[in-house]
Protein backbone atom coordinates (compact mmCIF):
# COMPACT_ATOMS: atom_id res chain seq x y z
CA UNK A 1 0.00 0.00 0.00
CA UNK A 2 1.26 3.47 -0.80
CA UNK A 3 1.42 6.36 1.66
CA UNK A 4 -1.67 7.94 0.09
CA UNK A 5 -3.69 4.72 0.31
CA UNK A 6 -2.70 4.24 3.95
CA UNK A 7 -3.55 7.84 4.78
CA UNK A 8 -6.98 7.56 3.13
CA UNK A 9 -7.72 4.26 4.89
CA UNK A 10 -6.57 5.56 8.29
CA UNK A 11 -8.60 8.75 7.88
CA UNK A 12 -11.71 6.74 7.02
CA UNK A 13 -11.06 4.38 9.95
CA UNK A 14 -10.99 7.47 12.18
CA UNK A 15 -14.37 8.50 10.74
CA UNK A 16 -13.10 11.78 9.29
CA UNK A 17 -13.87 13.40 5.96
CA UNK A 18 -11.01 15.06 4.08
CA UNK A 19 -12.37 18.42 5.19
CA UNK A 20 -12.61 17.43 8.87
CA UNK A 21 -9.14 15.90 8.79
CA UNK A 22 -7.69 19.00 7.10
CA UNK A 23 -9.26 21.22 9.76
CA UNK A 24 -7.77 19.14 12.59
CA UNK A 25 -4.39 19.19 10.83
CA UNK A 26 -4.60 22.96 10.15
CA UNK A 27 -3.99 22.43 6.44
CA UNK A 28 -6.17 22.85 3.36
CA UNK A 29 -8.45 20.09 2.12
CA UNK A 30 -6.58 20.21 -1.20
CA UNK A 31 -3.34 19.34 0.66
CA UNK A 32 -5.00 16.23 2.09
CA UNK A 33 -6.40 15.32 -1.35
CA UNK A 34 -2.92 15.78 -2.87
CA UNK A 35 -1.31 13.50 -0.24
CA UNK A 36 -3.99 10.83 -0.67
CA UNK A 37 -3.57 10.95 -4.46
CA UNK A 38 0.17 10.29 -4.06
CA UNK A 39 1.18 13.68 -5.43
CA UNK A 40 3.35 14.66 -2.50
CA UNK A 41 4.24 14.01 1.10
CA UNK A 42 3.62 16.15 4.17
CA UNK A 43 6.57 17.60 6.07
CA UNK A 44 7.92 15.84 9.17
CA UNK A 45 5.90 17.94 11.62
CA UNK A 46 2.67 17.24 9.76
CA UNK A 47 3.54 13.52 9.64
CA UNK A 48 3.90 13.44 13.43
CA UNK A 49 0.59 15.25 13.97
CA UNK A 50 -1.11 13.04 11.39
CA UNK A 51 0.12 9.83 13.05
CA UNK A 52 -1.07 10.98 16.48
CA UNK A 53 -4.42 12.12 15.13
CA UNK A 54 -5.04 8.85 13.26
CA UNK A 55 -3.56 6.65 16.03
CA UNK A 56 -0.98 5.03 13.74
CA UNK A 57 2.80 5.24 13.63
CA UNK A 58 4.80 7.38 11.23
CA UNK A 59 6.59 4.15 10.24
CA UNK A 60 3.28 2.59 9.27
CA UNK A 61 2.40 5.52 7.03
CA UNK A 62 5.79 5.62 5.30
CA UNK A 63 6.67 1.91 5.05
CA UNK A 64 5.10 0.58 1.85
CA UNK A 65 6.08 -3.01 2.75
CA UNK A 66 4.14 -2.95 6.03
CA UNK A 67 2.08 -6.11 6.41
CA UNK A 68 -0.13 -5.05 9.33
CA UNK A 69 -3.62 -3.69 9.10
CA UNK A 70 -5.29 -1.65 11.83
CA UNK A 71 -7.10 -4.65 13.33
CA UNK A 72 -5.27 -5.61 16.53
CA UNK A 73 -6.70 -7.25 19.62
CA UNK A 74 -5.05 -7.72 23.00
CA UNK A 75 -6.59 -10.13 25.46
CA UNK A 76 -5.40 -10.81 29.01
CA UNK A 77 -4.81 -14.50 29.80
CA UNK A 78 -3.63 -16.65 32.70
CA UNK A 79 -1.16 -18.95 30.96
CA UNK A 80 -1.24 -21.42 33.86
CA UNK A 81 -4.94 -22.10 33.24
CA UNK A 82 -4.22 -23.88 29.94
CA UNK A 83 -3.55 -27.62 29.71
CA UNK A 84 -1.16 -29.14 27.18
CA UNK A 85 -2.94 -31.76 25.05
CA UNK A 86 -3.20 -33.02 21.49
CA UNK A 87 -0.73 -31.37 19.12
CA UNK A 88 0.10 -28.61 21.64
CA UNK A 89 3.70 -28.80 22.86
CA UNK A 90 3.42 -26.21 25.64
CA UNK A 91 0.96 -23.88 27.40
CA UNK A 92 1.48 -21.11 24.83
CA UNK A 93 0.44 -23.54 22.08
CA UNK A 94 -2.59 -24.51 24.18
CA UNK A 95 -3.55 -20.85 24.72
CA UNK A 96 -3.32 -20.08 20.99
CA UNK A 97 -5.26 -23.24 20.10
CA UNK A 98 -8.00 -22.38 22.63
CA UNK A 99 -8.28 -18.77 21.40
CA UNK A 100 -8.40 -19.71 17.71
CA UNK A 101 -10.20 -23.06 17.94
CA UNK A 102 -12.20 -22.32 14.76
CA UNK A 103 -9.10 -21.52 12.68
CA UNK A 104 -8.46 -23.18 9.34
CA UNK A 105 -4.74 -23.45 10.19
CA UNK A 106 -2.43 -22.48 13.05
CA UNK A 107 1.30 -22.50 12.28
CA UNK A 108 3.72 -22.12 15.20
CA UNK A 109 6.54 -19.82 14.09
CA UNK A 110 10.25 -19.57 14.75
CA UNK A 111 11.29 -15.92 15.11
CA UNK A 112 14.78 -14.78 14.13
CA UNK A 113 16.07 -11.23 14.39
CA UNK A 114 17.29 -9.76 11.11
CA UNK A 115 20.64 -8.26 12.02
CA UNK A 116 22.29 -5.19 10.60
CA UNK A 117 25.88 -5.49 9.34
CA UNK A 118 27.16 -4.04 12.63
CA UNK A 119 25.09 -6.49 14.71
CA UNK A 120 26.26 -9.35 12.51
CA UNK A 121 29.91 -8.33 13.02
CA UNK A 122 29.46 -7.97 16.80
CA UNK A 123 27.75 -11.36 16.89
CA UNK A 124 30.63 -12.92 14.95
CA UNK A 125 33.26 -11.42 17.26
CA UNK A 126 31.42 -11.88 20.58
CA UNK A 127 30.28 -15.37 19.77
CA UNK A 128 27.80 -16.68 17.24
CA UNK A 129 24.27 -16.55 18.59
CA UNK A 130 24.85 -13.92 21.29
CA UNK A 131 22.58 -11.30 19.72
CA UNK A 132 19.88 -13.85 18.84
CA UNK A 133 20.04 -15.22 22.40
CA UNK A 134 19.81 -11.75 23.93
CA UNK A 135 16.86 -10.96 21.68
CA UNK A 136 15.10 -14.14 22.76
CA UNK A 137 15.70 -13.39 26.46
CA UNK A 138 14.25 -9.92 25.91
CA UNK A 139 11.07 -11.35 24.31
CA UNK A 140 10.02 -14.89 25.24
CA UNK A 141 6.64 -14.70 23.51
CA UNK A 142 5.56 -17.46 21.14
CA UNK A 143 4.36 -16.48 17.66
CA UNK A 144 1.79 -18.10 15.39
CA UNK A 145 0.39 -17.53 11.92
CA UNK A 146 -3.37 -18.12 12.15
CA UNK A 147 -5.51 -18.54 9.03
CA UNK A 148 -9.19 -18.03 9.70
CA UNK A 149 -12.02 -17.10 7.35
CA UNK A 150 -9.70 -16.08 4.50
CA UNK A 151 -7.64 -13.81 6.76
CA UNK A 152 -4.19 -14.24 8.21
CA UNK A 153 -3.35 -13.13 11.74
CA UNK A 154 0.02 -12.86 13.43
CA UNK A 155 -0.62 -13.99 17.01
CA UNK A 156 1.78 -13.37 19.88
CA UNK A 157 1.30 -15.31 23.11
CA UNK A 158 3.14 -14.08 26.20
CA UNK A 159 2.67 -15.08 29.85
CA UNK A 160 -0.04 -12.42 30.25
CA UNK A 161 -1.58 -11.65 26.85
CA UNK A 162 -2.58 -12.91 23.44
CA UNK A 163 -2.08 -10.16 20.88
CA UNK A 164 -3.38 -10.81 17.38
CA UNK A 165 -2.84 -8.56 14.39
CA UNK A 166 -4.56 -8.98 11.06
CA UNK A 167 -2.10 -8.98 8.19
CA UNK A 168 -2.94 -6.57 5.38
CA UNK A 169 -1.38 -8.81 2.75
CA UNK A 170 -0.99 -12.57 2.58
CA UNK A 171 2.31 -14.16 3.53
CA UNK A 172 3.78 -17.58 2.85
CA UNK A 173 3.68 -19.57 6.11
CA UNK A 174 7.01 -21.23 5.26
CA UNK A 175 8.97 -17.98 5.64
CA UNK A 176 8.18 -14.26 5.76
CA UNK A 177 9.68 -11.03 7.01
CA UNK A 178 7.85 -8.77 9.41
CA UNK A 179 9.47 -5.71 10.92
CA UNK A 180 12.97 -6.59 12.15
CA UNK A 181 12.25 -10.31 12.17
CA UNK A 182 12.09 -13.28 9.86
CA UNK A 183 9.50 -15.89 10.75
CA UNK A 184 9.71 -19.53 9.66
CA UNK A 185 7.08 -22.22 10.09
CA UNK A 186 7.97 -24.69 12.85
CA UNK A 187 8.11 -28.43 12.11
CA UNK A 188 4.60 -28.99 13.48
CA UNK A 189 1.15 -27.48 13.02
CA UNK A 190 -1.64 -27.05 15.59
CA UNK A 191 -4.52 -27.17 13.07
Amino acid sequence: MTFGEKLREARREAGLSQEQFAEKMSVSRSAVAKWEAGKGLPDVNNLKVMARLLDVSVDYLLDEDEKLSFNETKEAIDLNSFEVSGKCRDKKDAACYARFSKADAIYPLIRRKRMSKVEWLVDLIAGPGIIQGADYLNNTSAYYLVEIGGKQLLAEVSADFIISRELASRVDPKKFDFGNYTFRKAAYQLV
